[in-house]
């Protein structure tokens, strides 16, 4: 996967697995990282789908509507990658963070359902349920962040605690940040994901 690698200076502090929204690359999410952790090695991955000339992570068929056979074949590539990545780099596998935004903070999520170890933990800023219906592998003691708008047409109130819900289920620890903004990212819900990863790792 089309990617961008940069060797952080604490090599025990989390790696940070950067996963844009749609329209996005590689480089979108950079600017976060100096507040979420500056000492951490980054990976900026860039989506292999192209919906209307911009990269996402999976297909979908219509706003909202995922495309679940897609979605499951790339969750598979990304962790995939993250497996390469770590040998070719020389990073703990076991200590990969997902931050992700909107479609990427989908296939972070995505991860989760689908595999036990794939996370050591995530960030979701405005994610949605990515597959129903699945029963989700062990996820205890994972940390999750969840980044959430009030007022977010795309992921409603109804949709993100249903992801939390599903998420507790299986066993990770979730913290759900509101803000009373859009689909959008907030200078607040980055400071309390901040908060969030200094507490946590």
């Amino acid at each position: 996967m089309k990617h961008i690698f940069k060797q952080g200076s604490d090599p025990g502090a989390p790696v940070l697995v950067l996963l844009h929204g749609t329209g996005g690359n590689e480089h979108d999410l950079l600017p976060l990282v100096d507040m979420l952790s500056p000492e951490s090695s980054v990976l900026g991955v860039r989506g292999n789908v192209l919906e209307n000339g911009m990269p996402r992570f999976f297909r979908r068929l219509a706003e909202g509507v995922f495309d679940e056979e897609d979605l499951v074949l790339r969750t598979k590539e990304l962790n995939d990658f993250l497996d390469e990545a770590a040998r070719e780099y020389g990073l703990q596998r076991d200590r990969m963070i997902a931050v992700g935004f909107s479609n990427g903070a989908n296939i972070a999520a995505s991860l989760l359902f689908h595999y036990e170890h794939a996370l050591w933990g995530a960030a979701l800023f405005h994610p949605m349920v990515p597959l129903r219906g699945k029963a989700l592998p062990e996820l205890t003691g994972i940390p999750v962040f969840i980044g959430a708008g009030k007022n977010d047409p795309l992921c409603t109130v109804s949709e993100t605690e249903e992801l939390q819900s599903l998420l507790e289920g299986a066993g990770a620890e979730v913290t759900l940040h509101w803000d009373n903004q859009g689909h959008q990212l907030s200078k607040r819900e980055m400071y309390a994901a901040s908060d969030w990863l200094d507490n946590r790792f």
